[in-house]
């Protein structure tokens, strides 16, 4: 079988860009309450409006304790602050043991976007951190924005794996993300978050 025409034949490589784009990665040196990735606008990598969708992978760890079980680890978009509630999601966890779903409603339950529960020092051995990946959707279109999110971490000996589908209840593009603690946890040292964009296309 030929190879597919984006393939070079003399060089057997692709004759397009890969269709995922790192645009930035953040390590923490120290503990941060907050990591914000904000488009640059200015046509090159960083810029959001050149791309379909938006990927965070990140791997991080709260300082939430007083015997408090997690820190929910969530986002906010263009500028937003919990209290505009534009956010609605649904969850589904297991922890190997039990299986729970549940709903949460914009204006009602949520206050952001959530992605995960992740270990803090209460909950989850010395230095375990919690790995989240984030598919933001269609982030240019005029349409609500949805993501998925799939969460896992150890805590303690138990595992915890999540998943959130949620809405942002808003049309205009995807051009700031700011990443936080819900519980005012301060994200600590070593954890990473990564974004990066995906093309439109792989090919001419």
């Amino acid at each position: 079988m030929a190879d597919p025409a984006y393939i070079d034949p003399a060089t057997n490589v692709l004759t397009d860009g890969e269709a995922w784009v790192g645009i930035a990665t953040t390590t923490l040196g120290s503990g941060t309450a907050s990591v914000t990735f904000t488009s640059t606008d200015d046509g090159q990598v960083g810029d959001f409006s050149q791309y379909m969708d938006l990927v965070i992978v990140s791997y991080v760890r709260g300082d939430r304790g007083a015997s408090e079980t997690a820190e929910l680890f969530s986002m906010l978009f263009n500028g937003d602050t919990a209290a505009e509630s534009q956010y609605t999601m649904q969850r589904l966890q297991g922890n190997g043991a039990s299986v729970s779903a549940a709903t949460y409603t914009a204006g009602g339950d949520s206050t952001a976007g959530w992605q995960a529960y992740v270990p803090c020092d209460d909950d989850a051995t010395a230095n375990v951190f919690g790995a989240v990946v984030t598919h933001l959707f269609d982030v240019n279109s005029g349409k609500y924005k949805s993501w998925l999110s799939l969460g896992a971490a150890d805590r303690d000996g138990a595992g915890l794996a999540q998943m959130y589908a949620g809405i942002y209840a808003k049309q205009a593009p995807i051009s700031s993300i700011k990443l936080y603690g819900a519980y005012g946890s301060v994200m600590m040292t070593g954890s990473m978050f990564s974004l990066f964009g995906v093309l439109p296309r792989m090919v001419a």
